[in-house]
């Protein structure tokens, strides 16, 4: 029996990607494994976004060289860099671009000599990261085509995926075990948009979902422009959708946002947010920022920090331009220096790391309901997950205490007693 281990890195996309190809060797003549030096094939799922997820694509290649494993390259960097990779890192047994994933199959057979390989299939995920919570992608690529964002020349145009596939890849998480989901793709919002007469949409999508079970639905990455009235009034009404919504506005400059090539502008998406808080008074805000795009001036971010301060988000994240071959603002004038970008950035995190701690602050005494995603901790804590807080820890832990002995999984209610900038603390109570 042969090992095989991935190193999956980047966004979640990437992360059902890792899972699915994982699903591949579920057969007798695999054994999965998350020791590399155990390995005798090592895959990298590599991201190739921004710079920063390149070098660390990069190094993770190197890493995984010094193991007497064969390896196997793929994901974004090897969709984007190909040939470039294949010159430079003769380390590599193989580079699988993404346009190769239909006969992935084919690929790794001939990679690892072994025929007992199962097709490439979302239906096959070997969960990696819980067996309780999931992301479940509804559709791929993107057809905005942002300035400063490479995504539509590695992942292509928008499509979204068939409507009753998406809902069977549901009911086969719920009967894995899966309480929680988390919908996804690059574009969420847009939904069904390719489809004739541009329906089912996403609301009817989340609708149909909801008949499954799980204990909580989460829907990421919104554009803001096309967030509807619908769409607001479904996820504020709905036990089951997380009162949450993660709206990346980029920046609050109507200026900065034409040069990014953004639809819409910040009279509406003030509007919007607006809206949001008048139907949906509970809801959970997040947002995220780029510093430093081209041409951005003193003007320019004290617009988005009067924003930061009208809104006041719950959560945000914040990156430092990048720039991309290939993308429009690649050879825009008036580039940022890095260092002046490093600052921009730390004065938007400062500033939203005040509006946080503030925004935690007014969650004491309050009774979240979610699931238990750790064992009992060496400090006899617990970490839960609510609405209040996504995956991956973006958006900082919900810490607590028990009396009981609970379980990864566990469905619990936890009142609210201490709070931080970045985390909550509290105590499960019984209701």
């Amino acid at each position: 029996m042969k090992k095989v281990g991935i190193v999956s890195l980047g966004c979640a996309k990437n992360l059902i990607d890792s899972e699915s190809i994982l699903g591949m060797f579920d057969t007798p003549s695999f054994k999965i494994t998350n020791d590399p030096k155990e390995a005798d094939f090592i895959i990298v799922n590599t991201c190739g976004f921004i710079s920063s997820s390149k070098k660390e694509s990069i190094n993770t290649i190197l890493e995984m060289a010094k193991y007497d494993a064969k390896l196997i390259v793929t994901g974004c960097l090897a969709e984007r860099y190909e040939n470039e990779l294949k010159n430079e890192l003769p380390e590599v047994d193989a580079f699988i671009p993404l346009k190769e994933y239909s006969s992935l199959q084919e690929e790794m057979i001939k990679v690892t000599g072994c025929s007992d390989i199962l097709p490439f299939s979302s239906f096959r995920r070997v969960l990696s990261s819980s067996k309780y919570s999931a992301y479940l992608r509804i559709s791929e690529g993107c057809d905005n085509f942002c300035s400063f964002c490479a995504i539509p020349f590695i992942r292509g145009r928008f499509k979204s995926r068939p409507f009753l596939e998406i809902i069977e890849e549901a009911k086969l998480l719920k009967e894995k075990g899966v309480k929680e989901i988390s919908l996804i793709s690059q574009d969420t919002t847009n939904y069904g948009i390719d489809f004739p007469s541009k329906k089912p949409n996403v609301v009817d999508l989340l609708k149909q979902i909801e008949k499954i079970g799980f204990s909580s639905i989460r829907l990421l990455y919104l554009y803001p422009s096309e967030i509807s009235d619908e769409l607001i009034d479904l996820i504020s009404s709905s036990k089951q959708i997380a009162h949450y919504f993660d709206i990346p506005i980029q920046c609050a400059s109507d200026h900065l946002l034409k040069l990014m090539n953004r639809h819409g502008d910040m009279k509406q998406t003030y509007e919007l947010f607006s809206k949001i808080k008048k139907r949906c008074p509970d809801a959970i805000l997040r947002t995220t920022l780029i510093a430093g795009f081209p041409g951005e001036n003193e003007e320019d971010l004290k617009e988005t920090k009067d924003f930061l301060n009208q809104i006041q988000f719950d959560h945000m994240g914040c990156f430092t331009y990048s720039r991309e071959e290939g993308t429009a603002s690649y050879n825009y004038p008036n580039q940022i220096k890095e260092a002046i970008k490093r600052k921009r950035k730390d004065e938007l995190m400062k500033l939203q790391a005040s509006i946080s701690f503030k925004k935690a602050k007014s969650q004491i005494g309050k009774i979240f309901e979610g699931m238990v995603i750790t064992d009992k901790r060496k400090d006899g804590t617990y970490l839960l997950r609510s609405y209040w807080n996504a995956p991956d820890d973006i958006d900082g832990s919900i810490i607590f205490t028990s009396n009981r002995e609970l379980k990864e999984g566990d469905i619990v209610k936890v009142r609210i007693e201490n709070a931080f900038v970045y985390d909550l603390m509290g105590v499960e109570v019984y209701e």
